[in-house]
């Protein structure tokens, strides 16, 4: 696929036409404040994997509604201090896979927990753990529409609950450090931590990789692939309904939980990005609130971005901060 979004140079200049709600923070307040009525519950059970290396603990805690929410801990074998800590979240269809997989982060001395991701799980990968219980009106076979009749039915506001409470869980195990707490994903992961970014104050560090689920507008008018193709099939069907369906959407957009990150940034994009368009990355980048930001580009790939490149950029970048 050759270039087929703007120029580097009108990407970095590039805002997105997003509308922000006059109720976010307001919206996303009270969604916290209701899943925090629900005791969070971490627990943690040790998992034997073989492995001489890295402990991993099997992790249930509760998310949206109090929902079971599962993820992997895993630390350096022999762990007696708290440790720097790294959230991960999953890329769409994926789930949080086998105890063994995933090894890198506690191979550099961190803690490293890993969010399975509600309803997912199925596509790729060593499979997922955690239903999601909440039923939801019409949507196209998918995650993009699911509740997308309306911000508080929508499928990502769940998830992104979930996404928080995993940072607090994570946080609540005696050998991880709070205060040095990164956030990283790829995809779909990235786009949740850039939710996450905006939600939780105190991180010291977010990495979102060739994140999805950002500038909405532009991503489901620009690009014909899955999952942004998902927004347009529906309102094929559901025709008349777009303005409902991106006030929806504007709940969830990355572009505006950049605007309140509190925490230094590495992003990555891919100029022959069909899935994630670089336009809607940098969107985000451009939007996100802290000065210590920065993002590599990968001119010539497409959604896998810079893969092994940008795990071994990531790893020498968290260095400064978790």
């Amino acid at each position: 696929m050759a270039l087929f979004d703007l120029p580097v140079d009108e990407l970095r200049a590039y805002r997105s036409a997003s509308t922000e709600p006059e109720d976010f923070d307001a919206f996303w307040a009270k969604t916290l404040q209701q899943a925090r009525e629900h005791d969070l519950d971490a627990r943690f059970e040790p998992v034997d994997t073989g492995l001489a290396t890295v402990e991993v603990y099997d992790v249930t805690f509760a998310g949206f509604g109090g929902h079971p929410v599962k993820g992997w801990l895993r630390l350096p074998a022999g762990t007696t201090r708290p440790l720097p800590l790294v959230v991960e979240f999953i890329g769409y269809g994926g789930g949080r896979g086998l105890p063994h997989e995933r090894l890198l982060y506690a191979s550099t001395g961190r803690a490293h927990f890993v969010m399975d991701t509600r309803g997912q799980g199925s596509t790729w990968g060593g499979g997922g753990a955690t239903a999601d219980p909440v039923g939801a009106a019409p949507a196209y076979p998918g995650f993009m529409t699911r509740g997308i009749d309306a911000p508080e039915n929508y499928y990502y506001r769940r998830v992104f609950t979930d996404a928080v409470r995993a940072v607090e869980a994570a946080r609540a195990h005696p050998l991880t450090d709070a205060t040095r707490t990164a956030v990283i994903g790829e995809s779909q992961g990235g786009g949740i931590s850039l939710a996450v970014g905006g939600l939780v104050p105190d991180l010291a560090a977010v990495a979102p990789d060739v994140p999805f689920l950002c500038d909405f507008p532009r991503a489901a008018t620009l690009t014909d692939r899955h999952p942004y193709r998902e927004i347009g099939l529906f309102l094929k069907t559901h025709r008349g309904r777009s303005a409902d369906v991106l006030r929806t959407l504007s709940y969830f957009d990355g572009v505006h939980f950049a605007a309140r990150g509190r925490a230094p940034a590495l992003f990555s994009t891919a100029l022959e990005d069909e899935t994630c368009p670089p336009s809607t990355v940098f969107a985000a980048f451009n939007a996100w609130a802290h000065e210590d930001k920065a993002i590599e580009v990968y001119e010539f790939n497409d959604h896998e971005g810079g893969g092994p490149f940008h795990e071994a950029a990531k790893v020498r970048w968290l260095r400064s901060y978790a």
